[in-house]
């Protein structure tokens, strides 16, 4: 089956900055673009309604423009406009299911009402059986062109993270891109000194770490032996250390438990600091 890349559309600048990046990122990887636009008061489709009294004008104008300024970047790019009476959260979490990621945008992170990515954004990243990402409605100021930015994924350590790394690996590949894997580890109490750090302690965790980080790359490297790949240790707070690592970057993957023992599903603390604080795009991945 040919790999799709979906993208929810509501009209709003940072729906159509995640069109124009799902669509670059189908070409790297020669994937269908789905334009999907969800609205539970769709009326059936009509048949020979002039435009002046179709109510669904609006909603189809929506994607038709999308659509009309993909292909004019992207001429030879296979691209699907799909309008849906339905929830636009139930939606896009069935389309996920049935799509290689799915690209929604996210607002702005200065302010403390901007804490909310959205309702739908933030439950779809945090429900989705598979990779989510979050565009910001305005590149940073000199940002790369599209894929020559490179990709950061953020690695824990302990527990499986294939899913994590495959989807990092595979989009590098893809963009022909570096890929930066960090982790980053708070410093234990011991650790501090009255004159600052203990070098010896932060000698022993960062060799420890990276011990274990060629571990864990070492059969990614091997796969994706076109991948240039760098490690990034940071001794302090995982958030912190990964939002440093991510500055200038074109991508970020992080991870989501795929499974939890209470019903409602939650993103991690550097899933949630990257969500709201990371200038470039982030891929939500959910892993074992």
């Amino acid at each position: 089956m040919e790999p799709v890349i979906t993208v929810g559309l509501d009209g709003s600048p940072e729906s159509l900055s995640a069109a124009r990046w799902a669509a670059d990122e189908a070409a790297c990887r020669k994937a269908t673009l789905r334009l999907l636009h969800a609205w539970p008061m769709l009326a059936p489709e009509p048949t020979r309604v002039p435009a002046e009294i179709d109510q669904n004008y609006w909603a189809k104008r929506l994607v038709h423009n999308a659509r009309a300024e993909i292909v004019k970047r992207h001429p030879g790019l296979d691209v699907a406009g799909d309008l849906v009476a339905e929830d636009a959260q139930e939606a896009l979490l069935h389309a996920a299911s049935e799509s290689l990621m799915t690209v929604l945008g996210s607002r702005g992170l200065d302010l403390a009402e901007s804490y909310f990515l959205g309702d739908i954004s933030m439950s779809v990243a945090a429900h989705a059986a598979r990779p989510v990402v979050l565009v910001r409605a305005e590149p940073r100021a000199g940002a790369s062109p599209p894929g020559t930015d490179g990709v950061v994924v953020a690695l824990k350590l302990h527990g499986p993270c294939d899913n994590l790394l495959g989807f990092a690996f595979a989009a590098a590949a893809a963009r022909g891109a570096p890929l930066r894997a960090v982790h980053g580890r708070s410093l234990p109490f011991h650790a501090h000194v009255p004159w600052g750090v203990d070098h010896d302690v932060a000698e022993e965790i960062t060799g420890d770490v990276r011990r274990r980080l060629d571990e864990v790359l070492a059969p990614w490297r091997e796969k994706y032996p076109r991948v240039e790949v760098t490690d990034g240790i940071g001794l302090e707070s995982p958030a912190r250390a990964v939002l440093r690592s991510a500055e200038g970057a074109g991508l970020l993957v992080v991870g989501r438990r795929g499974h939890h023992r209470v019903p409602a599903r939650r993103l991690g603390p550097v899933a949630h600091a990257a969500l709201h604080h990371a200038h470039c795009a982030v891929a939500v991945v959910p892993h074992d």
